[in-house]
């Protein structure tokens, strides 16, 4: 057992952040919860309510017709 300077259960005054109930906010679908946190406000740019993963909704993004062309690609090497 190590000896202890402290009693148990205290925390060292001035060195711990502030505890906050945070707004997070999310930029995809604009949804607002609350969470703990050391911050006040907290911006997200995709939450577990709008992410692929957890709702299961793939969308593409595609740039400049890339999609198109790799569709395209595909499609010419399963025919020979």
């Amino acid at each position: 057992m190590r000896p202890s300077s402290a009693p148990e259960g205290t925390m060292k005054p001035d060195i711990h952040p502030t505890y906050h109930q945070a707004q997070v906010v999310c930029g995809s679908c604009h949804i607002t919860f609350t969470i703990g946190s050391t911050r006040p406000e907290l911006r997200v740019d995709v939450c577990s309510n709008c992410h692929p993963f957890f709702t299961g909704k793939q969308t593409i993004v595609d740039t400049a017709g890339q999609v198109e062309r790799f569709q395209k690609r595909l499609e010419r090497s399963t025919r020979l």
